[in-house]
């Protein structure tokens, strides 16, 4: 397998539209984890993203026949846009398959390369079958994204970069992984020459289908997926590529979004560019290999893949990045409602920086504080506020980790409404898209009364919301079926801790 792979990465074709991108040193992300960590900008492409590669290596290595007929392809990003070049570039039709939630911006990417835009369904999955479909009816050549040797093999220049660029000793390199393309063409091409060195695999906790087909021993299809790091965010990995993951790669790490927004400052503040979830990734599973093995002095690097990111999620990665850092924790306080109570409250925080403070009126006894403080010694100094809080007396839950809290609850503190029975409590995705909202609000229903409702844009392809609906006790069981067959992924929220400190 691997000698037949070798050869087809050296001899593939992506030099006509792929630069040969800079192995750089990350200088201050060395000194801070005490190794020798370089970045594979990968993000200097012409297009932003690896996909380049891959994409022209397979059109390339089409019969003239095939490449008349034109090419089609289904991608919500970047591999439409890889698709578009390389074809515009050879001077063929391309037709890109997209999710009618695709954002502007890549599909102006996609029709300034010349690329033919067909909106289908609302999932990768519905743009899929709609391309597949499509390329029969117009006798394309269906251009799979990740799962095809001649794509794998594109990709797998980058390792053969990386080996030779880097003169020394390589103890690691950090792969982040969609449907494995990327990952299985570096480690056929490392494995063959440096097998000691490592390839880690890194995927997002909420769409970790490599890890979960290792697992099973075959690729599964996931039910659903997480849509912050969007560009890999895929259900199932492909076969071929499941295939030489299984024997090549030596582990995967899992992280969540907040470690990805604290990766993407990490990258911002050693080369000033801002990349994409996706293209952090590999950074953010490298800080965590770090911290879990406490490895010191080795070089490790990582495969920064992709820059498409829509400016106005930059708020929400601003906002999560010093959780990910663990540079801030998030706890709700009781504390007594009289004068002088804030002063006693900040003396028992100790000389520490308080970074968010929420708060109303809502007894005469008690108030509900909702506070941020920030940490220089990570977790052990959450701990230590938290213990110091416990002791003076005051009740506390620790929100750092509280999804809802973090999304919702810190822009709504506001008290309970009385007057409000029978409430439960539900968190939404929904696609962003026109008339997202108001579809979602006709799927609800008039059946059952809104009784709280918290939406933010977060610049990303899925919307978020928080919604309290009052639903007698009778009807509970058919509203919970109501709510299934909606169809949109949900979480109950209604014991959360927080919901009953702040709202309930």
């Amino acid at each position: 397998m691997k000698s037949e792979y070798l050869h087809r990465i050296l001899t593939a074709r992506v030099y006509d539209v792929a630069i040969e991108t800079p192995l750089e040193p990350a200088m201050q992300l060395s000194q801070r984890l005490d190794n020798n960590v370089l970045f594979k900008r990968e993000d200097l492409q012409s297009v932003f993203s690896f996909k380049l590669r891959g994409a022209y290596n397979k059109l390339i290595q089409l019969q003239p026949a095939e490449l008349a007929r034109g090419v089609i392809c289904s991608s919500a990003g970047n591999h439409a846009q890889g698709v578009a070049l390389a074809a515009r570039e050879l001077g063929v039709r391309s037709v890109i398959v997209m999710p009618e939630l695709t954002p502007t911006i890549k599909i102006n990417a996609v029709e300034s390369l010349g690329g033919e835009i067909i909106l289908h369904g609302v999932t990768y999955d519905d743009a899929y079958d709609q391309a597949l479909k499509v390329a029969d009816e117009q006798q394309l050549t269906f251009i799979h994204p990740f799962d095809d040797p001649e794509v794998i093999a594109g990709q797998g220049t980058i390792g053969m970069e990386i080996h030779r660029q880097q003169s020394g000793m390589i103890d690691a390199i950090f792969v982040p992984i969609g449907g494995g393309g990327l990952i299985a063409g570096i480690a056929l091409y490392i494995k063959s020459l440096s097998p000691d060195i490592k390839i880690i695999g890194v995927e997002p906790e909420d769409s970790a289908s490599m890890a979960a087909a290792i697992e099973a021993g075959q690729p599964i299809t996931l039910n659903d997926v997480g849509t912050f790091a969007d560009g890999v965010a895929v259900r199932r990995v492909g076969d071929e590529t499941f295939r030489i993951c299984s024997q090549l790669i030596d582990d995967i790490i899992i992280v969540d979004n907040d470690e990805i927004c604290a990766a993407i400052q990490d990258i911002f503040e050693e080369t000033r560019a801002i990349v994409e979830p996706a293209g952090a990734l590999s950074v953010a599973g490298l800080k965590r290999y770090v911290s879990k093995t406490g490895v010191t002095g080795q070089t490790l690097v990582t495969v920064n893949c992709g820059a498409n990111v829509n400016f106005d999620r930059l708020r929400h990665i601003a906002e999560r990045a010093a959780l990910g850092e663990q540079r801030e924790a998030l706890f709700a306080v009781e504390i007594p409602e009289q004068q002088g109570s804030f002063m006693a409250f900040c003396k028992a925080i100790g000389k520490r920086n308080i970074t968010e403070f929420n708060y109303r009126y809502q007894d005469a006894n008690a108030a509900n504080i909702f506070v941020g403080v920030e940490l220089r010694r990570g977790n052990e100094e959450r701990e230590e506020i938290l213990t110091s809080l416990k002791n003076a007396g005051y009740p506390v839950i620790d929100m750092t980790d509280n999804e809802m809290a973090k999304l919702h609850i810190r822009h709504m503190v506001g008290g309970p409404s009385p007057g409000i029975d029978h409430e439960h409590l539900y968190r939404f995705e929904f696609p962003e898209r026109p008339g997202a909202l108001l579809a979602f609000l006709t799927a609800i229903g008039n059946n059952w009364n809104i009784s709280l409702f918290h939406y933010r844009n977060h610049g990303s392809d899925y919307g978020r919301l928080l919604a309290g609906v009052q639903v007698p006790d009778a009807e509970l069981e058919r509203f919970r079926q109501h709510v299934d067959d909606l169809g949109y992924p949900h979480t109950d929220e209604s014991d959360n801790p927080v919901y009953k400190m702040f709202l309930a």
